[in-house]
């Protein structure tokens, strides 16, 4: 699925960051920001777009919040501070 793949690939690069780095460079600490933003946005489209799959009309319109609540209630998502 192409949407988890993206999501995938933009994790790995999100875990690659040098962390200490950002503390010190804005710039450096703005991309990793952005990267986060966009590896959130695209966890939340696959995990949409998985729900759907497997015919979770519910998982068709939502914000952020809602999709994951929704998952969360279903089991999609174990852990309740995610």
């Amino acid at each position: 699925m192409k949407k988890l793949d993206n999501f995938i690939n933009c994790l790995a690069v999100l875990a690659n960051a040098d962390f200490k780095l950002a503390e010190t460079n804005d710039i450096y600490r703005t991309g990793i920001i952005g990267q986060f933003n966009l590896t959130f946005e695209l966890a939340r489209k696959a995990l949409q777009e998985i729900m759907r799959m497997h015919g979770i009309e519910e998982a068709s319109t939502g914000s952020p919040r809602e999709i994951l609540q929704l998952a969360y209630k279903i089991g999609f998502i174990s852990d309740s501070e995610v």
